[in-house]
């Protein structure tokens, strides 16, 4: 049975993510997996932007799912450097 990945969650962004998705897959079933490529630079990394900048944008556009982020980003907030980020004073 062949590859199947899953759609983005904004249809527009579908063909991004199959770009993403392929990538990250090569890499880490060619090279991670192999011991190879764990010190290199993300050869995804561009991929991936262009994906979340998609992803991103189409958020803001689903009001009550940007409202249900910003609640649950309140409730239980990103980690940057292992450190909860306070989002109300952006201060860690």
């Amino acid at each position: 049975m062949g590859n199947i990945m899953s759609s983005s969650f904004a249809p527009e962004c579908t063909e991004l993510k199959q770009v993403y998705d392929e990538c990250f897959n090569k890499w880490y079933s060619e090279e991670f997996l192999k011991g190879r490529g764990e010190n290199e630079r993300n050869p995804c990394l561009k991929q991936w932007q262009l994906y979340s900048q998609c992803v991103a944008l189409h958020i803001t556009k689903d009001k009550d799912l940007k409202e249900s982020l910003d609640q649950a980003r309140l409730e239980a907030p990103f980690e940057s450097g292992g450190e909860l980020i306070n989002n109300k004073d952006n201060k860690k």
